[in-house]
């Protein structure tokens, strides 16, 4: 357990990279095996077969996520409602098929998660470093939640 509990933990290319949906830790979602958390977040934005095989068979996160981005027309309308409860839901899949994302995450104690990511405001903390920070927060969620059925 670290023992500078105050200082966050930034994943977005460090030790915790591990939490980044473009790390490489392959995902069974839906029946399906992903090449990353990336890519499975991605294919839940589309209903249509085109898309979803060409998100599934995308040969790294950053392409799946550029046919995405090129895509937007096609998303479920309801999408921006519901893509904070899919990415919970995609990284405790994450936690629960890679025991070393689980060790890191359980390792990581209370201290506050943050993808430094300085692109993205949203999902990260962005150009400014003041960023929503969701990815960290969720994380931080399922760290939790995993905690609380050890305990259990």
């Amino acid at each position: 357990m670290p023992t500078d509990t105050q200082k966050p933990i930034f994943f977005y290319e460090h030790e915790y990279y591990v939490f980044s949906n473009f790390s490489s830790f392959a995902l069974e979602w839906k029946g399906e095996l992903w090449m990353t958390s990336e890519h499975a977040y991605h294919s839940e934005k589309f209903t249509d077969e085109v898309s979803h095989d060409a998100i599934r068979k995308a040969r790294s996160a950053h392409d799946a996520m550029k046919f995405a981005y090129a895509n937007r027309d096609k998303y479920l309308p309801e999408w921006d409602e519901i893509k904070l409860g899919v990415m919970k839901k995609i990284l405790h899949a994450k936690v629960a098929q890679h025991p070393y994302v689980r060790k890191k995450l359980l390792e990581s104690g209370d201290r506050v998660l943050i993808e430094d990511s300085w692109r993205d405001a949203y999902w990260g903390w962005g150009p400014n470093k003041d960023g929503e920070n969701h990815l960290g927060k969720l994380w931080m969620e399922v760290r939790d939640e995993v905690r609380a059925k050890v305990a259990a």
